[in-house]
């Protein structure tokens, strides 16, 4: 079974889910970093004339235009996803280190890029740009083994991302020309966000729309025209966001007024 999606994310080319038994790929090369995690079975690979194995724990980064191949690595035959980041993603200073060291064991790191590739697939675009940003930064540490940057949260800077959000939720931010403004990277940035305010830019801006439609529904606007009117990209898209942190639907919420 093999599924692919086009990525409107800027710094992601594709994303490709496949689950196979016996199929074998042949050694080849990509133009971009290929983002590999396992959720099932294991995959043995030849990579630059080594071979290694990866099992579902790990975050495998393969780098560009290095030749490389794939196979089960037993019977089971494996599931896999993968983000193919493009070759500015990171520095190129890293092929070497992810030529030498193509297996990250880091549980955060993989939770980081499991969330990236549902963010991709959802097309939650806002998510996704502040999910790459960490996810690159993350790598780029292990890669380099730097010590992580202070925890402390610099408040200004969240606040000053906060009313940016708030003053347009419907149409929201880009978060680069943002943290540019402000003279701090990406990931700077959306840390400094999630230590004041306990959860990331893209949680609550979700949060501040879904209140927006609450109201709305509420006031008697057709839920189709809510979900466009406060951010979101059709009524399913509200329906999905309303229910997990509601409980109820849209339609539900609205009934539940006039009652």
């Amino acid at each position: 079974m093999v599924r692919a999606w086009p990525s409107n994310v800027p710094g992601i080319a594709e994303v490709f889910h496949a689950r196979w038994r016996e199929h074998a790929y042949p050694m080849h090369t990509h133009d971009t970093w290929t983002l590999l995690i396992l959720d099932q079975g294991g995959i043995s690979y030849g990579l630059d004339r080594h071979e290694h194995a990866s099992l579902g724990g790990v975050v495998t980064l393969l780098p560009p235009h290095v030749p490389h191949d794939g196979r089960p690595a037993d019977a089971a035959g494996f599931g896999k996803r993968v983000l193919y980041l493009d070759e500015h993603q990171l520095d190129t200073s890293l092929i070497g280190r992810s030529v030498d060291r193509p297996m990250l064991h880091d549980p955060a790191l993989r939770q980081a890029v499991s969330r990236l590739d549902a963010a991709v697939v959802a097309g939650d675009t806002f998510a996704a740009e502040a999910g790459l940003a960490l996810v690159a930064e993350r790598i780029t540490r292990n890669l380099t083994r730097a010590s992580a940057p202070p925890p402390a949260a610099d408040r200004m800077l969240a606040r000053s991302l906060r009313e940016r959000l708030d003053a347009d939720i419907a149409t929201g931010v880009r978060l680069a020309p943002v943290a540019a403004e402000l003279g701090v990277t990406v990931p700077h940035l959306v840390r400094s966000f999630t230590t004041a305010y306990g959860m990331p830019p893209h949680r609550y801006l979700v949060g501040r729309r879904v209140d927006a439609a609450r109201h709305r529904l509420l006031a008697g606007e057709p839920a189709a025209d809510v979900a466009v009117g406060t951010g979101f990209h059709d009524q399913p898209h509200l329906t999905r966001h309303f229910r997990r942190l509601l409980g109820t639907t849209p339609a539900a919420y609205q009934r539940s007024g006039r009652g």
